[in-house]
């Protein structure tokens, strides 16, 4: 899959014998996403465990496939008159946060982090609605597993945050984590947070006996602390752009929730800071930008509420993930009998997925250095050099050489590949280095 990410299944593989053996694996009882991403997730813990700051970025994804075969053990996904089976895909990134913002007025992008991988990731199968009942039956409906569990369950499986002082983890995520508990249990795992908020809760004091107000509110009345230029990527009917920014940040008391069976009154509340990132003067005819985000990160200068603002920022990573996972291997269009068996297939090729977006992020990172740490071994770093017949010495010449098998015309006004076009690249390296071996083998025997 590494050396063929776009490709069905019978495509991989050379010998039908190959075909036969894949397709045994993903029906194995025993090839479950748990087990085949085993190693792979105890990898990026042990990382994880070393002295550093590190982002946890948090998401979920529909994957979804069509047709008037139901594949059994998947569920309904999308409108419902689609007529769409799949399930949610939910997915941990770890990275290393490096960035330390200063008094700035101009922030070139997202910052630059270390892809380590996917310490957890899970599969949500809904359950059909049986014929009959209502749509929004309260009785029925308080009974089912809710969706915000998934966030919940995430944190369960990466597990609590090493005691050592020198290490912290925090989560990273959108508007779906706005959930009390969520708050409460990073707080049991000593994990941070930064979420963007989705309700208007009301506040209240360190004891939780009174309202003082109502968290939009509070935050948009906040004067702003500093400016700052932020590059905004594409998205649904905007282009990509650059913002002018500007961030305040206040320290609140979130009052808890009632929640049925936990007594009368309503439960703890939850102390945070709240930074909020607006856009003043939007273009004409353009939305502006709004984040309103909640974070136990200290919070007492411009340059600690545009650090939080930039770590929300790289949570876009994690869409890009799922987005090179459905694009860059074509995970959709697997053809499987099983949800079980698209469950183990889509583990594999999700870890195949961070390859398409490590290269990108080492650009970004060190540019500069040597070419032997972009992630290429010798064999490959030797069929580049020779097939492009030029010197390759470091991390951003090798991004370059991959984007120009992909494509890339490397012109000054293109900027650098982005991971569709290292992807193509990649796969036609592949095929190089497969001939390369073969040449070897032929010269070997005579």
């Amino acid at each position: 899959m590494a050396a063929n990410p776009d490709k069905s299944i019978p495509k991989m593989f050379i010998h039908g014998y190959d075909v036969k053996a894949a397709y045994n694996f993903f029906s194995h009882p025993e090839a479950t996403p748990d087990n085949v991403q085993l190693a792979h997730r105890e990898l990026v813990l042990e990382q994880m465990r070393l002295p550093g700051r590190y982002l946890l970025l948090e998401d979920s994804s529909e994957m979804s496939w069509s047709g008037n075969l139901p594949i059994p053990g998947l569920g309904p996904v999308g409108p419902g008159a689609a007529g769409l089976q799949g399930f949610h895909l939910h997915s941990v990134l770890a990275v290393r946060w490096t960035c330390e913002p200063k008094q700035t007025e101009y922030w070139p992008g997202r910052p630059a982090v270390e892809v380590l991988g996917l310490p957890a990731q899970h599969y949500r199968v809904r359950e059909r609605r049986p014929k009959g009942e209502p749509a929004n039956n309260s009785k029925v409906i308080k009974h089912r597993a809710r969706e915000s569990q998934w966030w919940l369950k995430a944190g369960e499986t990466v597990g609590p945050a090493p005691d050592d002082e020198p290490v912290e983890w925090t989560r990273v995520c959108d508007r779906g984590a706005d959930i009390y508990e969520m708050l409460i249990s990073c707080g049991e795992l000593d994990h941070r947070f930064v979420i963007r908020a989705a309700q208007d809760r009301c506040l209240t004091n360190e004891q939780g006996r009174e309202i003082t107000g109502k968290l939009f509110a509070t935050a948009r009345a906040q004067e702003a602390l500093g400016n700052f230029a932020l590059e905004l990527r594409t998205r649904p009917g905007q282009a990509a752009r650059t913002a002018q920014l500007q961030v305040s940040a206040v320290q609140v008391w979130l009052r808890g929730p009632q929640r049925p069976g936990k007594g009368p009154g309503y439960l703890a509340p939850v102390g945070c800071n709240v930074v909020r990132v607006w856009e003043p003067n939007p273009p004409p005819n353009t939305e502006p930008l709004e984040w309103i985000l909640l974070t136990d990160w200290p919070v007492e200068s411009y340059a600690q509420a545009l650090e939080v603002a930039l770590a929300y920022s790289t949570r876009w990573l994690i869409e890009e993930f799922h987005k090179a996972l459905k694009t860059g291997t074509k995970a959709e269009e697997l053809q499987l009998e099983t949800a079980e068996s698209l469950f183990a297939a889509i583990a594999i090729k999700s870890i195949v997925a961070l390859r398409l977006l490590d290269l990108r992020e080492r650009v970004r990172l060190s540019p500069d250095a040597p070419a032997e740490q972009s992630g290429l071994n010798e064999l490959e770093l030797g069929v580049l050099r020779k097939f492009l017949n030029r010197p390759i010495k470091t991390v951003r010449e090798v991004a370059l050489a991959i984007g120009r098998l992909g494509g890339h015309m490397n012109r000054k006004g293109d900027g650098m590949p982005g991971w569709q076009t290292l992807s193509c690249g990649m796969v036609k390296l592949n095929n190089l280095v497969d001939g390369a071996r073969i040449a070897l083998k032929l010269t070997k025997f005579g």
